[in-house]
C-alpha cells in the first residue's frame, strides 16, 4: 500500500498552518481541523491505492458461488473525502498547499 511521503506530509501541513496563521486563524480549533484534513490525506491516499490494486470493479464471488463484478466502493469513497477536504479549506480561506519538488533548474 503506497503511503504518502512523510517529507511531502509535513510540507503540506506545515503550508496550511502558514496560510492559517497568514489569514489570522490562530487556536487549537484550527489546528484540529488542520490535524482532521491531513487525517483525510491519508485516507485520500488509502483508498487511490487501494484503486489502482483493485480498479474501478472488483471480481467477487456471491453466498451462492457466483461470480460477478461489483464497484470498488473505494472510488465513491474517494469522492466524497476529496469534497470533504476541499469543503474544510474553503470554510478555512485556504488554498489547496502545492508542493515544489527541487531540480535543477532552481539554481538558474
Amino acid at each position: 500500500m503506497v503511503i504518502i511521503d512523510k517529507k511531502k506530509r509535513a510540507i503540506i501541513e506545515r503550508d496550511l498552518l502558514n496560510q492559517l496563521e497568514n489569514v489570522g486563524h490562530i487556536g487549537e480549533y484550527y489546528n484540529d481541523l488542520i490535524t482532521h484534513y491531513m487525517e483525510l490525506v491519508d485516507l485520500k491516499e488509502k483508498l487511490q491505492s487501494d484503486i489502482q490494486k483493485n480498479g474501478l470493479r472488483m471480481e467477487i464471488t456471491s453466498g451462492n458461488g457466483i461470480e460477478t463484478t461489483k464497484p470498488n466502493e473505494s472510488v465513491e469513497r474517494l469522492i466524497k473525502v476529496s469534497a470533504q477536504m476541499l469543503k474544510i479549506l474553503s470554510e478555512l480561506g485556504l488554498k489547496v498547499p502545492t508542493i515544489r519538488e527541487k531540480n535543477d533548474d532552481d539554481g538558474l
